[in-house]
C-alpha cells in the first residue's frame, strides 16, 4: 500500500529551559543551562543537590484547582504541552472528526511524586489504610493520554509508550505509523515526566549515574567532555501535533516539518550499560534511514542521546562514526541534555522538538560545557561545542536509547 506522508502541525513545551516553545528555543540556541540547586526538597544529604526543574509553571493556566488535585505533576505538565500544542495547530475545530484524531503519549515512571507521598504517608501512619481515592489513577503512566483524551474529546488511538528514556520517541514512531497507514488524521504525542524527589534523586545516585558537580550545577552536564561524571536529571514535557499530509493541507493548517522514518532496536546486552561498540545504536539508526528511504549522506544533524555518562557518549559516538563513515564529519552533532538534563520518557519528545525547530530556523543547538577534550571521543567530528551554528539542515537524526537496552530515532525533514 501507499503509506500517506505525516507532517507537524503543532507543537509544545514545558521545560526547564521555558515553559512554552518561544522560550524553550531561544535559551536552547543560546547556551543556556537550566540546572540549580534543588528547590522541591532538602537534598543537602544527597550525594546530587542540583537538577534541571521546571520553573514558574502554574497549572492553573491549564486547569482548576479542583480537577489538578486528581493528576500527578507529569500529568500537569503533559496536559500543559498538550494544550499548547492544540492550539497551535488547530486541531480541535469544529470540522475535525475526533474519531480521527488520537493521543499517543509516553513517560518512563509516571507518577512518582503521587507513589512517594502515599506510601510515605502510610509508612508513618498506624498502619491503618488511609489511601487517596485518586493513588492509583495518579499515579499510572497511561493516565496522561487518558487526560489529554478527555480534555479535547479525541477518540482516536489512545495508549501510553513505556520504554525507559525511548519511551516518547517510540510514541511519537507509533502515533507515525497508525497515521501513515491510515488508521488516524492526526495524533497528539510526546511525553512528559516528573521524577525530581527524593525518590528519583536517591535511586538515580543509587545507580552512580549522576553528576556530583554540586559546587557548579550549571557545568555539570558535559557530553563528550573528559570529567563529564553522569546525567542531570531534568524534568517537563514536549507534545507535537502529528497529522496525515492531506488533511493538513486541506484546512490549511501550518505545517513545520515532515516526519519521515523511525528505526528501534534493542541492546540486548546489559540493564542499564550501553553495548560499549554502540551495536544497538547502530542498528537503529540504520534501521531508521532504511525507514526513511535515505542514505547515511541524506543527514545534517543528529540530536545525540548524548547524557554525559562516560560509557554512553563513548558507544553512541563510535556508532556514529560506524553508521556515517566519513559524512560523520561533515554533519552538526549536539547534545541538548547539556542544557535541559535528561528528561528520561519526556527526553526523545523535547529532542525532536529540537530537531523540528532546527529543520525549520537552520541554526543547530549547541553542546554546551565542553571544556577538556577526552581522548576516546574523536574530536575531529563536529559537536557543536559551546555556541549554537548556522547551517542548512534538510534532515536532523534524534537518538534515544533507554535502561533494557532501547532504542529509538526518528528522521525530520525540512518542509519546503
Amino acid at each position: 500500500m501507499q503509506l500517506k506522508r505525516v507532517v507537524v502541525t503543532g507543537v509544545g513545551a514545558v521545560t526547564p529551559l521555558g515553559n512554552n516553545v518561544n522560550d524553550y528555543w531561544t535559551n536552547l540556541i543560546n547556551g543556556v543551562s537550566g540546572a540549580a540547586p534543588i528547590t522541591r526538597f532538602d537534598a543537602s544529604k544527597f550525594k546530587t543537590q542540583f537538577a534541571c526543574e521546571v520553573k514558574g509553571f502554574n497549572i492553573e493556566e491549564y486547569l482548576d484547582r479542583k480537577e489538578a488535585r486528581k493528576m500527578d505533576a507529569f500529568s500537569h505538565y503533559g496536559i500543559a504541552a498538550a494544550s499548547q500544542a492544540v492550539l497551535d495547530s488547530g486541531i480541535n475545530g469544529d470540522a475535525i472528526d475526533k474519531d480521527r484524531v488520537g493521543v499517543i503519549w509516553a513517560s518512563g515512571i509516571g507518577g512518582l511524586d503521587t507513589f512517594l507521598a502515599e506510601c510515605s504517608a502510610f509508612a508513618k501512619g498506624d498502619g491503618t489504610p488511609r489511601f487517596n481515592p485518586f493513588f492509583i489513577p495518579k499515579m499510572i503512566s497511561d493516565i496522561a493520554a487518558g487526560h489529554i483524551s478527555m480534555r479535547f474529546g479525541f477518540r482516536g488511538p489512545n495508549f501510553c509508550v513505556v520504554s525507559a528514556c525511548a519511551s516518547s520517541t517510540n510514541a511519537m514512531i507509533d502515533a507515525f505509523n497508525y497515521i501513515r497507514l491510515g488508521m488516524a488524521d492526526a495524533i497528539v504525542t510526546g511525553g512528559s515526566e516528573a521524577v525530581i524527589n527524593e525518590a528519583g534523586v536517591g535511586g538515580f545516585n543509587a545507580l552512580h549515574a549522576m553528576s556530583t558537580r554540586n559546587d557548579s550545577p550549571a557545568t555539570a552536564s558535559r557530553p563528550y567532555d573528559k570529567d563529564r561524571d553522569g546525567f542531570i536529571l531534568g524534568e517537563g514535557a514536549a507534545g507535537l501535533i502529528l497529522e496525515e499530509y492531506e488533511h493538513a493541507v486541506k484546512r490549511g493548517a501550518k505545517i513545520y516539518a515532515e516526519l519521515v522514518g523511525g528505526g528501534m532496536s534493542a541492546d540486548a546486552y546489559h540493564m542499564t550499560a550501553p553495548h560499549p561498540e554502540g551495536l544497538g545504536a547502530m542498528n537503529v539508526m540504520n534501521n531508521s534511514l532504511r525507514d526513511a528511504g535515505l542514505t547515511a549522506k541524506d543527514i545534517d544533524y543528529i540530536n545525540t542521546h548524548g547524557t554525559s555518562t562516560p560509557l554512553g557518549d563513548v558507544a553512541e559516538v563510535k556508532a556514529i562514526q560506524k553508521v556515517f563513515g566519513e559524512h560523520a564529519y561533515k554533519m552538526n552533532i549536539s547534545s541538548t541534555k547539556s542544557m535541559t538534563g535528561h528528561l528520561l520518557g519526556a527526553a526523545g519528545a523535547i529532542e525532536a522538538l529540537a530537531c523540528v525547530l532546527t529543520v525549520k530556523n537552520d541554526i543547530i543547538p549547541p553542546t554546551i560545557n565542553h571544556v577538556t577534550p577526552d581522548p576516546e571521543i574523536d574530536e575531529k567530528l563536529n559537536f557543536t561545542f559551546n555556541t549554537a551554528q548556522k547551517r542548512v539542515v534538510n534532515y536532523a537524526l534524534s537518538n534515544t536509547f533507554g535502561f533494557g537496552g532501547h532504542n529509538a530515532c526518528v528522521i525530520v525533514k525540512k518542509h519546503k
